[in-house]
């Protein structure tokens, strides 16, 4: 991961960003909402930017933050998030009716593993991007990696969890660790996948890129 001072450092090169986003990224850090690092998800946008996808699925809205970035970044896309926890979910709808953006992200509530057949209604997707329950990673890319295209991108967030993946020397609870352990295991996953290609990024808190690999070219 990098270090602190070269975060900073990024952080300080991003253009400002529209007043509304910027009240959101403060409402979350106030409210204690876990939303992307700033020069994780501006890596993410860029990936987005390159990849130009018509159809994207996020799975853990939040309030909505990832979701309008995407939407602004890529101006084409039409994406469709997840969220269970109610209140999230309202704040979510909400943002999003600001920016003007309810036409193009639709929010579904609910447990990601239980709206399969909800989320398959828009399939396929261009791009599925996991940033919800850490613990479950793996159980949601073998849900909806099934509705992603050939060629199509997988993106995890947290991957790196704060470095504990590499070093979990100042772990204290029983609860921690056990996340750690299905965070590398998912990694494990992630990269000796035969139908992926992924790429760890250490930005944020750590990015995995995963492209599915067109079968026909094999």
């Amino acid at each position: 991961m990098i270090t602190k001072v070269i975060q900073e450092y990024i952080e300080a090169l991003i253009p400002d960003r529209d007043p509304r986003i910027v009240e959101i990224e403060e409402f979350a850090k106030e409210h204690g909402v876990p939303i992307m690092e700033l020069v994780g998800i501006e890596a993410l946008l860029q990936q987005l930017r390159i990849i130009q996808p018509q159809r994207i699925l996020e799975v853990g809205t939040a309030i909505g933050y990832s979701a309008i970035r995407m939407a602004e970044a890529v101006p084409n896309a039409s994406i469709v998030t997840i969220e269970k926890d109610t209140e999230r979910f309202e704040q979510a709808v909400a943002n999003i009716k600001k920016f003007e953006l309810s036409e193009r992200i639709t929010v579904l509530l609910g447990d990601a593993n239980e709206l399969t057949a909800e989320a398959e209604k828009h399939a396929p997707y261009d791009v599925v991007f996991i940033d919800a329950a850490k613990g479950q990673y793996q159980r949601f890319f073998e849900n909806y990696g099934k509705m992603l295209k050939p060629k199509g991108v997988m993106i995890s967030d947290n991957i790196l969890f704060k470095g504990y993946v590499a070093d979990d020397s100042g772990v204290g609870t029983r609860r921690l660790a056990s996340l750690i352990r299905k965070i590398r295991s998912y990694n494990e996953f992630l990269m000796h996948h035969e139908e992926y290609t992924t790429a760890i990024l250490p930005v944020g808190d750590g990015i995995a890129i995963s492209v599915k690999k067109d079968k026909e070219h094999r």
